[in-house]
């Protein structure tokens, strides 16, 4: 079994196991990602990709407020199904992919992503993971990426974790990236838990 079905896997079982309310990342409102959102003013017009989306709100949330191209990649079909059921008729993509072999098909005006970035602990995986990452965003375009903070747990669902301050982030996402707003949240999972979270907003840089 290749790298991808393992992890599709383990993502598949995850979300049978708990239910999209019972992982540990869930949340009844992405207040954090709407803020940041509109903190770089991403309109409704802008194509928006989750990254790692799973089964969140933030796609509903999004249409909600009008956004008229909202695209949700995620390895497991399971949670993508849940996104399925509930946003049925809605105008949004859904993409069962890892996002490490997948090549953008088109350019996105806002890269979003809460759940995914922190599980890459080998350099290899970082690098493509940007790769793709330059590749879907156009200049101007606009990255949200939330990542568990020093201070937060070392694992997540069992597997290991890469843990970012700010500075860190940044530096990892590279000099092409213009930081507009960086953030330290606790979430608090459905067990009441505390996972402390990096967030930082930016845009590809004009020059």
């Amino acid at each position: 079994m290749n790298e991808s079905a393992e992890r599709r896997r383990h993502w598949d079982a995850t979300y049978g196991a708990r239910g999209p309310s019972g992982v540990s990342w869930y949340e009844p409102q992405p207040r954090i990602s709407l803020e940041l959102v509109q903190a770089l003013g991403v309109g409704p017009e802008i194509p928006v990709i989750d990254i790692g989306g799973g089964a969140s709100l933030l796609a509903d949330s999004l249409l909600e407020r009008g956004f008229l191209d909202v695209t949700v990649l995620d390895l497991s079909a399971v949670a993508l199904e849940e996104v399925r059921k509930r946003l049925a008729g809605q105008p949004v993509e859904l993409v069962q992919a890892d996002v490490l072999a997948w090549r953008p098909p088109r350019a996105y005006g806002l890269w979003h992503d809460r759940a995914l970035f922190h599980f890459l602990v080998a350099e290899d995986e970082r690098r493509r993971y940007l790769d793709r990452l330059r590749e879907a965003l156009p200049r101007g375009g606009c990255v949200i990426v939330g990542t568990f903070a020093p201070d937060a747990p070392p694992t997540c669902s069992g597997l290991p974790v890469t843990r970012y301050g700010a500075a860190d982030l940044a530096l990892t996402l590279g000099p092409h990236f213009e930081l507009v707003e960086a953030r330290h949240v606790e979430h608090r999972t459905p067990r009441g838990t505390a996972q402390p979270f990096t967030w930082l907003a930016g845009r590809v840089r004009a020059h």
